[in-house]
């Protein structure tokens, strides 16, 4: 039935569609339209652009007619000198001055006329700001020679330019060759007469420069060469705008002039909006009828076509209602209920297994079928319906003919017909079947209540067991979050006591799991003794406890309470014939009220005061402060700070020197690591070693200083300084590394020149199989061993005997004294006498004066470290230490 809907729903769809007919049409109409308003387009813009190129060479025309007029002009003046003196070829300055004033006057574009008989410039006017040109040599004049000599074997005047005067500005030399006759009619050259016509005040007269006028210019050609496309004259991109073009006419020679309208052309007509508004009304006028049309033919067609459909869809709904009755079994009755008379289909009959033979057209043949439990019942729901003219609705049993059951359910509503006569209309159906399964489902029910119940106690059994512990029978640490700490808990602590036993560990380890759970009992019984009536225990880990304090306290009751709880874990505790002894460590924090959720923080708090009690030697107490919150954030800042340099290559190594104690000649260097903080500047170890060990980066430290010191070496080599020995220092985790070797791979040096430095109170009389082996193999790739701060450790003879070391680096709290100490000096050498008897070479660190220096080199001393020789400092600067031997002079 949904496929047949769904596809008369999409017919219907279709039909609502422009028909193919109308969009034919609509759109034959708006192509022809368009076409014709794309073409009325074109010609519009066709004839705008040939009215605007029109308008530009009218403008144009009159330009070139000016600029030919007047350049023509200034050229025939000089034409009629030249004239002149080639009958009067012993023209003096004045008589030259006379005639030119008269030809130049104050109008003219000619800034100057030179003459120069046989070709050297003796006459000019006006003379005044070029006197330098009298005396000018054409033929010798290697910027002018070449025009001059051009001019002459032309026998033609040329014109030059535009060119750059000497006396400023811009302008055009035109060159006249001037000839005469002698007596025997022979022709001989008198010189050469140039005239200089000012370009600007050409530009100007022939009206270029208008600002009013409405073309921009460009104009080619330089020296009247018509083939050369050097624009001289307004912007060189007119002509890629297909300008209109022509040509000034030159006495000797051609420009070419060209023009476009000023701002460029325009493909938009003036009268483009009209044009289009007259093709856009015109277009309307033709598609709107058809469309309207179009429309209408389109709704005839789907109106006749949904009618149809309409009726197709009755006949397949009356078919489906019938077969929908037939398969589901459905009866319908009817009852006038004005006469009395009921009406039962075939499907009623057999619902109520009613005989053939019995006539069903009355009231009785329904109550007589009922059960007789329900018969009361249901006659009542089906008079009460009819009384109120609502609704019917009633489940009851019948009694078949066998004897058997059935459930029927009836629903029916009242109603009036047109002639005025009530009704009650209804079906029934059997429903056995969903009686049967509803009873089931109430049993089912009642079971699962049942079961609900009983999962809901193991629930709360589970729930208490997760919310305590197993073994001390205390709350656990989600109790205390949802109890205590959360914001939302319904108590809050004024106090929190975090307790961690001491030695639990051991005892676990030796005596056994039972054990340690014996001692975790009795803790728990000793905290909930000594606890308030208020307080609140609980286990909160392995070996943790907390006492919450839920009454208002203060430090002095604290530190009693944590007294007394100490106090007792001290005693010795049996267990299995062993006298066990525990102790704890607690820290305190009180509440700070004003935090919103300062439970959390409480616990936070007393952490890090447990911490802090620890670390001073544990069985003990401390509260937590201000002070001890600082420094825990000043700690958590550095090791940020730490991994943060180390991504950022942030370490770096300071190099001191080493120097030999006779000659003072530098025999190697330290390399000490040094952090360059982005903002505290160049960091000593002392600063960050301590967290970074706890960070467990000393060895990623110690490879950067190493891979640095390496680098830096090849720099110090490329210097032309040559350092012996590099030193470097290594951490414990590096020796106990059984891969060091291979994290040295790709590391290049030279053998000899790199040794490992590593502190004395690492190096232990215990053998280490590890480090030996270590040892031996840096030996083997030639790589020497150093012990530092010698002296200050547990370094025995034996174990010097048995790693062999290259070096012993004597610490400077040794050194320091010597001076005054007769007992301390006697101690040095014998440091030395030891080094000397095993053949290992020993360093002095700490030597501050000269005066240690001369007592160690007595004393044998091999090496010398200190300040009184050079600080540590950077690669840059040991470069030029050692160049400028700044030492010698301190020495």
């Amino acid at each position: 039935m949904s496929k047949t809907f769904f596809s008369r729903i999409d017919a219907s769809h279709v039909l609502s569609r422009p028909s193919l007919i109308s969009v034919a049409a609509v759109g034959i109409a708006l192509a022809v339209t368009i076409v014709a308003g794309i073409f009325a387009e074109l010609q519009n813009r066709s004839v705008h652009r040939q009215s605007a190129r029109a308008d530009v060479g009218e403008h144009l025309g009159l330009v070139r007619a000016r600029l030919e007029g007047n350049i023509n002009s200034n050229l025939q003046l000089v034409r009629g000198m030249v004239a002149l003196i080639a009958t009067q070829k012993d023209i003096d300055q004045e008589q030259f001055g006379d005639i030119t004033r008269s030809l130049i006057g104050k109008h003219s574009q000619l800034r100057n006329i030179a003459g120069a008989p046989d070709l050297v410039v003796s006459l000019m006017y006006p003379m005044e700001g070029n006197e330098k040109a009298i005396g000018l040599d054409y033929r010798k004049n290697e910027q002018q020679r070449e025009a001059a000599m051009r001019a002459v074997n032309s026998g033609e005047m040329l014109l030059a330019g535009p060119v750059n005067l000497l006396q400023g500005g811009i302008g055009f030399i035109g060159r006249f060759p001037v000839f005469y006759e002698d007596a025997a009619g022979d022709r001989h050259l008198w010189g050469l007469i140039s005239a200089v016509v000012d370009a600007e005040r050409l530009y100007a007269d022939s009206g270029l420069t208008d600002p009013d006028l409405p073309i921009d210019i460009a104009i080619s050609g330089r020296d009247a060469n018509v083939m050369d496309k050097t624009v001289f004259f307004g912007d060189e991109r007119i002509l890629a705008q297909k300008p209109v073009l022509s040509e000034v006419v030159l006495p000797a020679g051609r420009w070419q002039i060209a023009a476009i309208p000023r701002g460029g052309w325009s493909d938009m007509p003036e009268n483009v909006w009209q044009v289009r508004s007259l093709i856009l009304v015109g277009g309307l006028l033709v598609v709107l009828p058809i469309f309207i049309a179009g429309q209408l033919y389109d709704q005839r067609r789907v109106h006749i076509r949904e009618l149809q459909r309409r009726q197709v869809q009755m006949e397949g709904l009356s078919q489906r209602l019938k077969l929908a009755l037939d398969t589901s079994k459905i009866g319908i009755w009817e009852l006038n209920l004005d006469t009395g008379e009921l009406t039962w289909d075939g499907r009623m009959r057999e619902l109520y297994d009613i005989p053939a033979d019995r006539d069903t057209t009355q009231y009785d043949v329904w109550s007589d079928s009922l059960h007789p439990d329900d018969l009361e019942r249901a006659e009542k729901e089906y008079w009460d319906a009819i009384d109120a003219g609502g609704m019917y609705h009633s489940d009851f049993r019948v009694i078949l003919q066998d004897g058997s059951t059935r459930w029927i359910r009836a629903i029916g509503a009242v109603h009036t017909n047109a002639r005025g006569q009530r009704y009650i209309l209804g079906v029934n159906w059997d429903v056995s079947s969903d009686i049967q399964l509803k009873t089931r489902l109430l049993n089912a029910k009642r079971n699962a209540e049942d079961r609900n119940k009983e999962l809901e106690d193991a629930r709360a059994l589970m729930e208490h067991h997760s919310l305590h512990d197993s073994l001390t029978g205390l709350p656990n640490r989600r109790y205390l979050d949802q109890h205590l700490l959360d914001a939302q808990a319904p108590r809050k602590p004024t106090a929190l006591l975090h307790i961690d036993l001491d030695r639990f560990k051991h005892i676990n380890d030796t005596l056994g799991h039972a054990a340690g759970d014996s001692m975790l009992i009795y803790a728990a019984s000793v905290l909930t003794e000594k606890a308030g009536p208020t307080d609140f225990v609980a286990r909160i880990g392995g070996d943790e406890f907390v006492i919450a304090i839920t009454e208002p306290t203060d430090e002095e009751q604290l530190a009693h309470l944590a007294e007394r709880v100490i106090e007792r874990m001290r005693q010795p505790i049996p267990y299995d014939g062993h006298q066990c002894r525990i102790g704890v460590s607690i820290g305190i924090a009180m509440a700070d009220t004003s935090l919103h959720d300062y439970g959390r923080h409480l616990l936070v708090d007393a952490d890090l005061a447990l911490y802090r009690a620890k670390s001073n030697g544990r069985n003990r107490f401390e509260f937590f402060s201000d002070t001890l919150k600082l420094e825990i954030i000043r700690n958590k800042q550095v090791a940020d700070d730490i991994l943060s340099g180390l991504e950022r290559q942030e370490f770096l190594p300071f190099f001191q020197p080493q120097f030999d104690a006779r000659t003072l000649q530098i025999s190697g260097v330290e390399a000490l690591a040094r952090w360059d903080h982005p903002s505290e500047g160049i960091l000593s170890p002392d600063a960050f070693l301590k967290t970074a060990d706890e960070l467990n980066v000393v060895p990623l430290i110690d490879r950067i200083i190493l891979e640095q010191t390496l680098w830096q070496s090849t720099r110090w080599k490329a210097a032309g300084i040559e350092i012996p020995k590099m030193s470097v220092n290594v951490s414990a985790g590096r020796l106990n590394d059984a891969n060091l070797m291979e994290s040295l791979d790709g590391l290049s040096f030279e053998p000899g020149t790199l040794s490992f430095e590593l502190l004395e109170s690492i190096f232990l009389d215990d053998k280490n199989d590890v480090i030996a082996a270590n040892f031996e193999r840096l030996r083997q790739v030639g790589i020497d061993i150093e012990i530092d701060d010698f002296g200050t450790g547990y370094a025995s003879i034996v174990s010097l005997i048995h790693l062999r070391p290259s070096r012993l680096k004597i610490d400077r709290q040794l050194i320091l004294p010597i001076i005054q100490s007769e007992g301390q000096r006697r101690l040095v050498a014998s440091i030395i006498e030891i080094g000397q008897s095993l053949g290992i070479k020993v360093v002095a660190e700490g030597v501050e004066t000269m005066e240690h220096a001369r007592i160690l080199r007595d004393l044998g001393c091999d090496a010398l470290q200190g300040y009184a020789f050079a600080p540590p400092m950077s690669s840059d600067r040991l470069i030029d230490f050692v160049r400028s031997e700044a030492w010698r002079k301190a020495s």
